[in-house]
């Protein structure tokens, strides 16, 4: 009976592995390590995972041994029956103390050491500030010195709404795309600077070995050098509010050939949107220009219909802000107006000057004027954006 009982419990657990490696790809591993420090993580994980299952296996021989040597069909006496010996008692208290002492500051403390004392090297040879600020939900990206300093962009989840809800087969990469990917050349130790606007947040990418919170009002710093060109992804690791599961970070890391081409078309892209801005736009274009940057960077918090999730985000459509004059009779915008909001933001929502163009901010105002259930009639030009930032 006992033999059947085994082969049975032997069955069941040869089929439910069956069934899970059916259903799941399982990695008995750390993602493929792209960084010197994530490769000096993975060596330090290693090193003190073997330390603890040679603790482990040897205090079970000890215990198995113990509990064969000294049963008590063997002659052995219980403990209780002999005088107990304080000596003995401190003598086999601190043995395993010491032991553990010896692995923890020694054989585990070094190599532990030499890893955060590279973690925190953030400036050693750095070729180059890259400035990373979390926003509910998305990353701002700011390149802060060489060839691409003044370049600085948004990047949000691409993934559209009709594979959320199901109405469309989801891509390869679902909730873990975005629109605009930050840029790095492959070999260069690129000093991270990370802050938050609103909540906290945490750049995190596994490959890359490196996690650091963004605290709002503070400056933190990590450091990257990606190896291995490729594209890698991870995800805001900072609960962060109701959109902290469409946050996600996509680095693409290229040849400095490459790089460098990549920021020459940037530049040529900032130049076309600035000269863009001096231009006398219709409203018909600016209706379907501010409709992309609305549905790129606002729906999600005010959603696409521009109903709003009140009382946190509040509806556009009908709202004082989109429906009452922006400006001024002397042609400044009002205090509390939709172009203030916009430009300075309020409570939750940022300060859109810091991110979007002229051209865009006067787009999207455009629009939520004049959509949404909105029939304002009025037009906001780049030319206004651009007075109202000074």
């Amino acid at each position: 009976m006992l033999m059947q009982g085994l082969k049975k419990i032997g069955l069941g657990l040869l089929l439910a592995m069956v069934t899970m490696v059916a259903y799941a790809d399982y990695s008995w591993n750390f993602p493929e390590p792209v960084t010197p420090m994530a490769l000096d993580t993975l060596h330090v994980h290693n090193k003190f995972m073997l330390i603890a299952i040679a603790i482990f296996f040897a205090v079970l021989a000890i215990m198995v041994y113990s509990i064969f040597a000294h049963r008590k069909s063997k002659g052995f006496k219980s403990v209780a029956d002999k005088a107990p010996s304080t000596a003995m008692e401190i003598f086999w208290t601190l043995v395993p103390f010491a032991i553990l002492l010896l692995i923890d500051f020694v054989i585990m403390g070094i190599p532990a050491y030499h890893s955060v004392i590279m973690m925190e090297d953030t400036r050693n040879k750095s070729e180059m500030v890259i400035k990373v600020t979390g926003s509910q939900w998305r990353w701002q990206y700011e390149y802060m010195d060489g060839d691409a300093q003044g370049i600085k962009f948004v990047s949000n989840l691409s993934t559209n709404d009709k594979q959320m809800h199901n109405e469309e087969e989801k891509g390869e990469n679902y909730l873990l795309e975005v629109d605009n990917p930050l840029v790095l050349p492959v070999g260069v130790k690129v000093r991270i600077l990370m802050t938050a606007t609103d909540v906290l947040h945490n750049w995190w990418v596994p490959q890359f070995g490196s996690s650091r919170l963004a605290v709002p009002g503070f400056i933190r710093e990590t450091w990257v050098q990606v190896d291995k060109p490729g594209v890698y992804r991870g995800q805001c690791k900072e609960l962060c509010g109701k959109g902290h599961g469409y946050m996600p970070v996509v680095v693409n890391a290229v040849s400095k050939e490459e790089y460098q081409a990549w920021v020459a078309a940037k530049k040529e892209e900032s130049a076309k949107a600035n000269a863009g801005a001096d231009k006398e736009w219709t409203k018909e274009d600016l209706v379907a220009e501010g409709k992309k940057v609305y549905e790129k960077n606002c729906a999600v918090c005010h959603q696409v219909s521009g109903a709003g999730l009140p009382p946190a985000f509040p509806a556009l459509t009908g709202s004082k802000i989109t429906t009452t004059p922006t400006f001024g009779a002397d042609g400044k915008y009002l205090p509390d107006s939709h172009m203030d909001r916009v430009l300075n933001g309020v409570r939750m929502m940022p300060a859109w000057k810091a991110v979007l163009s002229d051209t865009e901010i006067a787009a999207v105002i455009t629009y939520e004027r004049n959509a949404l259930g909105n029939n304002v009639g009025d037009v906001v030009q780049p030319s206004q954006v651009k007075a109202a930032r000074q």
